[in-house]
């Protein structure tokens, strides 16, 4: 390699001072007056540093009562805590009728005075209006509830528990729906209920924590309403249910009937809802009523069959298979949330 003449080394000399110069002169600009760098929150001068960034945030899955708060008064004990009452009037539906509630113990407990509690809905047999047999001793679903609680096999629920009928009448029969001509009880029991129950208690967010169960008529209910509502609710439990709407209120209403028929509901596809359907083995008529609802049940929604050995269609029964439902929807339902 041929040397760089004078001149040429000469400027990749002063090039070279240059250069160390304004290195020299950028490294000034970082530091304070007592040679310590700047951090990103420190102000220099003619401004200020830009804001650090805010630190991400977990969404809360608990949903706090929104109000306004009902009137609930005492009208009964279970042994684990006392029956509340209330008479819902329904902003949607119009409808007026009562509403019991039961909280688990720990919902007052002052350790979870920031947790949300799923929530699940209960449909008595029989035309139930005026009562519900889910709140006293002939399904004492709240001791079973507690009891498994303790042994972690269930969640503490939100125990919610309305009339399906305004009337004792077989023929004013609602079906849990908004059969024309007749008051609105399928949206009261749909959006008015849930949305007193987010006005009053803390509840988990969305539908994951909220499920429907009834036995008998109840069990029509609870499969309707969860494939009609699937936004509304998860999970549902029809305990020796038939899925073929019957009121007498129907006729001249054929369309609208099979629009609430779970037999129609099921085959078409569309819930993303899970179920368990249940029969008594010596009731050989709901064995087959029941199986054959199964077998329509289409995806997204699921559902699970179970037989109960020698059970008939009674209440005696219909207790024997609380400890059983509990465990199915805490396994299938989101259990309590916290902040």
């Amino acid at each position: 390699m041929q040397p760089q003449p004078l001149a040429t080394r000469t400027r990749a000399v002063l090039s070279a001072v240059a250069a160390l110069g304004l290195a020299a002169a950028l490294a000034a600009c970082g530091s304070t007056d007592t040679g310590k760098p700047v951090g990103d929150g420190a102000k220099t001068a003619g401004g200020s540093a830009p804001a650090a960034p805010p630190s991400p945030t977990k969404a809360s899955k608990v949903l706090k009562p929104t109000g306004p708060a009902a009137e609930l008064k005492t009208v009964g004990q279970t042994g684990v805590g006392p029956i509340l009452s209330t008479t819902l009037t329904g902003a949607k539906s119009g409808v007026t009728g009562k509403v019991w509630v039961w909280l688990p113990p720990e919902y007052n407990d002052p350790k979870y005075a920031n947790t949300g509690f799923p929530v699940l809905t209960l449909y008595a047999g029989g035309q139930s209006a005026g009562y519900n047999t889910w709140t006293d001793n002939q399904l004492p679903i709240q001791a079973a509830d507690v009891e498994l609680t303790k042994q972690g096999k269930a969640h503490p629920f939100i125990m919610i528990m309305p009339v399906q009928n305004l009337n004792s009448s077989e023929a004013t029969a609602m079906e849990c729906a908004d059969i024309p001509g007749q008051p609105k009880i399928g949206t009261w029991m749909a959006e008015d209920i849930p949305d007193f129950v987010r006005a009053n208690f803390r509840t988990v967010k969305g539908r994951d924590g909220w499920a429907v169960m009834g036995a008998s008529t109840g069990a029509f209910c609870s499969a309707k309403l969860a494939l009609q509502h699937p936004d509304v609710f998860k999970a549902a439990v029809p305990i020796d249910g038939y899925f073929n709407p019957d009121s007498p209120l129907w006729k001249g209403h054929e369309q609208e009937r099979l629009a609430n028929s779970p037999d129609q509901l099921a085959a078409v596809g569309t819930a993303d809802v899970r179920m368990l359907a249940t029969a008594g083995q010596a009731n050989t008529g709901e064995v087959k009523t029941v199986k054959a609802w199964v077998a329509k049940v289409k995806a997204p929604a699921t559902v699970e069959y179970y037989e109960q050995p020698g059970g008939k269609h009674l209440t005696s029964d219909f207790k024997k298979m609380i400890p059983l439902t509990l465990e199915w929807l805490s396994k299938n339902v989101a259990g309590p949330e916290s902040d």
